[in-house]
């Protein structure tokens, strides 16, 4: 008679598993892939079996099948986005009690273990990797700027920003945080530049939409901004903000 130990199934336990087992981001649609899969080939291996036994031929994995039945019974037939979440939030939960080195990030285009960031030292440390320098005021700003107005070129960003942006811009490509998006179609073909997936994994986002919203950096008060700058006219009182003075002479 065949012995068999089959695991109970368990949805967080079976997601860090994949987590562990994958470099990059896995998103909620190919976490149910494999749920998909699973049932795919479980109907397969039940076939198979079915077919030996009717045929009176001994099963050709008899040996392995002993030892483990890698079918667990009780997997839902359906396990729904919602439920992937709860599990993540669960499994993060508890990692967070274990005080474990690890933690689920979530990113813009899923989830993804990480090595939690009070121990990412020891880890650079072992790949000889060079420590993150952190981002400079100017290139903060820069990067702002692009991130909001995007795409946009250095004379915007200049424009906003009131000095020269080469510097911040080249250290945020090299970063990885921003890219060229192409040209825009002003006299000269000057860059523009747009932000990487980099950069919302650097400020913890999913997507753009969720930036925080801005009225200070809206295109429409940007282009007020740009074309004023451009003119290169003297600002007067009421520009600054400050009363007119012939209406404080009055």
């Amino acid at each position: 008679m065949r012995k068999t130990f089959c695991m109970s199934f368990h949805l967080p336990t079976v997601i860090k598993a994949l987590l562990f087992s994958s470099s990059d981001a896995l998103s909620v649609k190919e976490i149910q892939k494999v749920f998909t899969r699973f049932h795919e080939e479980k109907e397969k291996e039940q076939e198979r079996r079915e077919k030996e036994k009717a045929e009176g031929s001994e099963p050709i994995e008899e040996a392995a099948e002993e030892a483990a039945d890698p079918w667990p019974e009780d997997v839902p037939s359906l396990i729904t986005s919602t439920n992937i979440r709860e599990a993540v939030e669960n499994l993060r939960e508890s990692l967070r009690e274990e005080e474990s080195v690890y933690d689920i990030q979530k990113t813009h285009d899923g989830y993804r273990m990480v090595i939690r960031p009070e121990h990412s030292l020891w880890v650079k440390l072992l790949r000889n990797e060079p420590r993150e320098i952190k981002l400079s005021q100017a290139a903060l700003e820069t990067l702002a700027v692009i991130a909001y107005r995007q795409p946009a070129t250095k004379a915007e960003i200049e424009a906003i920003r009131g000095v020269s942006v080469d510097g911040a811009v080249q250290r945020l490509l090299e970063r990885d945080l921003i890219l060229i998006k192409g040209r825009a179609d002003l006299p000269g073909r000057p860059i523009q530049y747009g932000t990487t997936d980099r950069f919302l994994e650097f400020i913890g986002l999913q997507s753009l939409e969720e930036l925080p919203s801005s009225d200070v950096l809206s295109p429409r008060q940007v282009d007020e901004w740009i074309v004023r700058a451009s003119k290169q006219s003297d600002m007067s009182d009421k520009d600054m903000g400050l009363p007119e003075e012939n209406a404080s002479q009055a």
